[in-house]
Formats: C-alpha cells, structure tokens, sequence
C-alpha cells in the first residue's frame, strides 16, 4: 500500500531511504468497504487521505435530496474538506467509496509533523495543493463556459478510465447534467 504513495510523492519530490520509512509512520492505512463514509457532511473532517486502491467520491446534498458531486478520486489522488481539516470547522460535503478501497490517512497533526520532520514534504504539498487550486479554477470556469458536450468529451479524453467506473447517474451529478440528458449525449456522440 505503501509503494504507491512513495511512487507519487517521488514524482514531484526526490526522497532519501530514511525519509520514506519516516513518511510511512505518519499515514495510517485503512480499507473503506462500496459506500463506507470517510467524512459525514456537517462533521469535521479528521483527514488527509491518500487512494492506494478503490474510488471515492465527495459531495454535498441539496435541499431536494440530490447529490452533487465535486470530485471523484481514484487511485494515486488525495481527497479531503481542505478548509475542514485545517480549520477544525465543520465539513460541508461527504466523502464515500464508491467501490471498495485502500487508503492512507494522516491527521492534521500528523501532518504537521511530517513537513517540519522531512521538509521536502512541505514542497511536494505546496505542489499538490497548487496543482489542486488549478485545477479546481478550470473546472468552475468549464461549467461557466462549455456546453454538456464538451464537459463530457474534455472528462472522456482526459479520465477515460472514470466513464467506465463512475455509474451513469454520478457522472451526469459531477457534470451537472440530469442522466437522462448524459444518456442522450453519451449515445448521440457514439453514433458520430
């Protein structure tokens, strides 16, 4: 479990012997079973974790009772209530497994120690967390600016491996396209 998150911090960051056996104490492994909680909406979120094996989702809850999914993570991705975890305030969304999976917590004060403990931790999170805010800027400008169509060709070409493992309905919420419309899309472009 350990050997994957080793591989993805050293592909940002180069890592002594030492500091990977002392990374490895910080983070506690952990198994969520289809549809376990990782974090509950309206709970503080308690960690950091990184996806050995398995897909998670997070999301918050309408009103109505829908879903609205923020952010799929598969293996090899790491998922939490940023604001939550650091601040201590409450989570506003939930983060469940979609499919049976491996995961490795750290707490906040686990972390905390780790980046004094092997300062180059401080470096690969600064990167993470740039490349997270990146991100997350594209998509929120993407659901302004494209179309259902291009939402749906941009995730096709980019997370191929999602449309096979997301179920239709959690990937027209992430989309923010009713099933039916994604369904309709979905058979529309196959037929080009």
């Amino acid at each position: 479990m350990y050997n994957i998150i080793l591989k993805h911090l050293e592909e940002k960051v180069t890592l002594s012997l030492e500091e990977k056996e002392l990374i490895k104490t910080f983070f506690k492994p952990q198994k969520l079973k289809k549809k376990q909680f990782l974090v509950i909406e309206g709970y503080v979120c308690k960690y950091l974790t990184f996806v050995s094996k398995g897909l998670l989702k997070s999301y918050n809850v309408d009103e109505k009772g829908n879903e609205h999914i923020n952010q799929f993570t598969p293996e090899g991705w790491w998922t939490s209530d940023m604001n939550s975890f650091f601040s201590g305030e409450i989570s506003f969304y939930s983060i469940n497994a979609i499919e049976d999976s491996d995961i490795l917590t750290i707490t906040v004060e686990d972390f905390d120690n780790l980046t004094l403990q092997v300062p180059v931790m401080d470096r690969y999170f600064r990167i993470l967390f740039q490349n997270s805010l990146i991100t997350k800027e594209r998509r929120l400008i993407s659901s302004h600016t494209h179309n259902a169509e291009e939402k749906y060709r941009h995730i096709a070409e980019n997370n191929p491996d999602l449309i096979k493992r997301v179920p239709q309905n959690l990937l027209a919420s992430y989309l923010g396209l009713s099933p039916e419309t994604l369904s309709r899309l979905k058979k529309n472009l196959l037929l080009e």
